[in-house]
């Protein structure tokens, strides 16, 4: 079984989490810590206008740009939803249960949008897409709250169980167990997390959702005024760590000490012996360079992307679709078999494709040109080993056979922006201007600066960190460059290596691993 790691960067700004698979780096997520208007967010929206021939409307739930409701999006029970919204509205003291709530007949699946909203209505809508490029958030009316092992869905009755759980035995008793605990009105999805879970846990997981639903229309009538956020997903972080944790990761690192906390007891709920698996990263090293990720992004989020043997990718992206070149490169052929070789490199390719997927969280579609292979039986070997490359993607996806032509394409669920990593780097010695000052006066700028902390500061032990190449070179030699600058200040330094500093980048740290300001 591989080994899985994940490693939480945290900052004031931003959290970023690299999933690890036998340290190769599988899925990055980066969430801004102000983020709005994410995936799972319920809004009471108001209806700004209606578009009859697109059979939608569009709602202000307070983005820049108004948000689109479909009709098909509304879900069979939104009559039901807005009488017991005007309802909770109306109610003097406590709010009716939605279990003993007399729901509307369904809406017509085939109607039209004028039948049922009225412009300048307030609606309950849920966030399924974030804005994206030039577009304002994709909504829906029906609502599903999303825990661990469930989602809970307002105003249906329907139990579901995720297809991914096979055994048939265990698809049966979680349908039973959820039927004879869900209260009326309330519809459940079964999630894959809930395989073999017992009574007592989801009936837990089952009762804080419904009072996370119920509990928001207490407050309406103090909170008239739409748009405003109704019920707030979990921050990303927390919605990715419960999307993405399971037990059997060997290893989770955060340099945050309060969000290694809240997964300990996260964990703690799911698999109280693997808590012991979460660890607080200390060190004057970034965490992402200490685990090796900083160097795999820089390397996996090019235009071009290589991988076994000199084969690489080409990556593209336009606003509709994204185009994926595979090509053999400079890769070594054994013998003269064309077919074979061909068969080979596209093998390859696929598994990179899918992790490039993930990676950069491409949606849409992807149109992807494999080398040309002639025989019909290599071409669907290629595809059952995409599909199994792809198997775990848990994004929606779909993925058809090959065309004459070699071209294969993969529908991939886009509900955020893509990931965007910009690779290439200004010229960090002279700022795009084309000179630079004397590169061998650089160790005399270094030294100066240790010779004013020696000074200034008045400590022995220090910390400097510097790109690889500048490291190496301090500590080349029988008697190295930071030996001698130990004997000549009577101090003891440790220079290490950080492969995301550029080229003349540099900081000093003290041994509590603070850094040390030479201004």
């Amino acid at each position: 079984m591989a080994s899985k790691d994940l490693i939480i960067d945290a900052s004031d700004s931003e959290v970023s989490l690299a999933l690890l698979e036998d340290n190769q780096l599988i899925e990055l997520n980066k969430e801004k810590r102000n983020i709005r208007f994410s995936v799972g967010d319920i809004y009471l929206g108001k209806v700004k206008k209606i578009m009859p021939g697109l059979n939608a409307a569009f709602i202000n739930v307070g983005y820049e740009r108004d948000a689109f409701l479909h009709y098909l999006d509304l879900g069979a029970q939104f009559r039901t939803q807005h009488k017991y919204y005007l309802s909770a509205l109306q109610k003097q003291g406590k709010v009716v249960p939605v279990h003993k709530f007399k729901p509307d007949p369904d809406i017509d699946k085939d109607g039209k949008i004028t039948d049922v909203i009225t412009q300048g209505q307030s609606v309950i809508v849920q966030i399924t897409k974030e804005p994206i490029s030039t577009k304002g958030p994709r909504l829906a009316s029906e609502i599903s709250i999303a825990g661990r092992n469930l989602v809970l869905i307002p105003f249906s009755d329907k139990v579901s169980i995720s297809s991914k759980i096979e055994n048939p035995d265990e698809k049966n008793r979680l349908k039973a167990l959820l039927q004879s605990i869900k209260p009326r009105n309330y519809g459940v999805i079964v999630r894959t997390a809930a395989e073999g879970k017992k009574v007592a846990v989801l009936d837990t997981e089952l009762r804080e959702l419904v009072r996370k639903w119920e509990s928001a229309f207490a407050s309406v009538k103090r909170e008239i005024k739409s748009p405003r956020l109704f019920i707030g997903e979990m921050n990303r972080t927390s919605t990715i760590i419960r999307d993405m944790l399971n037990v059997t990761f060997n290893g989770i690192y955060t340099n945050d000490p309060v969000l290694a906390d809240d997964i300990r007891k996260y964990i703690k709920e799911i698999a109280p012996e693997k808590a012991r698996i979460v660890k607080v990263f200390k060190g004057t090293i970034p965490i992402f360079d200490h685990f090796g990720v900083n160097k795999q992004i820089k390397a996996l989020f090019g235009k071009t992307v290589s991988f076994k043997h000199g084969a690489y990718l080409i990556i593209d992206h336009t606003e509709a679709l994204h185009v994926i070149d595979v090509n053999s490169g400079n890769r070594s052929r054994k013998g003269n078999d064309q077919e074979l070789n061909a068969l080979e490199v596209n093998i390859e390719a696929a598994t990179e494709i899918a992790r490039q997927l993930r990676l950069r969280d491409m949606g849409g579609i992807i149109v992807i040109d494999f080398i040309d292979m002639q025989s019909n039986e290599n071409k669907q070997i290629l595809f059952e080993k995409m599909k199994e490359v792809m198997a775990n993607d848990r994004t929606k996806h779909n993925i058809l056979p090959l065309t004459k032509f070699g071209l294969m394409q993969i529908t991939r669920q886009r509900v955020r922006p893509e990931m965007n990593i910009v690779t290439d780097e200004k010229c960090p010695a002279c700022q795009g201007s084309g000179e630079i000052k004397p590169a061998i006066l650089f160790t005399d700028e270094l030294e100066r600066g240790l010779a004013f902390i020696v000074d200034k500061v008045k400590t022995k032990r220090l910390i400097l960190n510097v790109h690889p190449f500048v490291a190496a070179w301090l500590k080349k030699g029988l008697l190295p460059v930071s030996r001698r600058w130990n004997l000549k200040y009577k101090i003891k330094l440790k220079v290490q290596p950080i492969t995301s500093y550029h080229m003349i980048e540099y900081h000093f740290f003290d041994t509590d691993e603070n850094e040390i300001d030479l201004t």
